[in-house]
């Protein structure tokens, strides 16, 4: 397993990935929604807001997340938002979801980062330290349709202090339907 940083020369694997592992797990337009939702992080997002983490085997992307960084307009901490990840159909259940998850977290908190948030599932993500949070301890940019969903760690070592003022995240997340 080896792990890689950033997506240039890798854009169109890493987005057919998430093609292919939605589409297995939710079906076809899910696999394409968010297929473009990935193409247009990775072209639209500036560098400094985005970190890209994918695991090799063999040369080929079999696993790879996203993180974009969020705004809370009267907050000075870094905060980026998890999502999507993606691990190829014939790699999951081996560990390497959360291996990459492990590794991306440590690369951001060498980096500084002192907030990760993410919206999804907290038996999955609570295997790497998220917990669930409510939308007073951290605003979501957008209406939850699953407030349960929302889930925040703390990379600093200190616990998770609400962050103060509305949010903001990247452009091509500002749609309901991934909220």
């Amino acid at each position: 397993m080896e792990f890689v940083s950033g997506h240039k020369g890798r854009t169109a694997e890493i987005t057919d990935l998430f093609a292919a592992s939605f589409t297995a797990s939710e079906g076809a337009d899910e696999g394409q929604t968010i297929a473009a939702l990935v193409r247009a992080l990775l072209t639209t997002v500036e560098e400094e807001d985005l970190f890209v983490f994918s695991v090799l085997e063999g040369g080929a992307v079999v696993a790879s997340i996203l993180f974009t960084r969020m705004r809370y307009d009267q907050d000075d901490r870094v905060v980026f938002l998890l999502s999507p990840v993606a691990v190829a159909p014939d790699q999951q259940g081996k560990g390497t979801g959360q291996a990459l998850l492990r590794h991306g977290l440590s690369q951001l908190k060498r980096d500084g980062v002192d907030i990760i948030l993410t919206y999804g599932d907290i038996n999955f993500y609570a295997k790497v330290g998220f917990r669930q949070i409510t939308q007073h301890e951290a605003a979501a940019p957008m209406p939850l349709s699953y407030p349960h969903g929302w889930l925040g760690q703390s990379l600093t070592g200190e616990a998770f202090a609400p962050l103060i003022g509305p949010a903001s995240c990247a452009a091509p997340f500002r749609k309901s339907e991934y909220w």
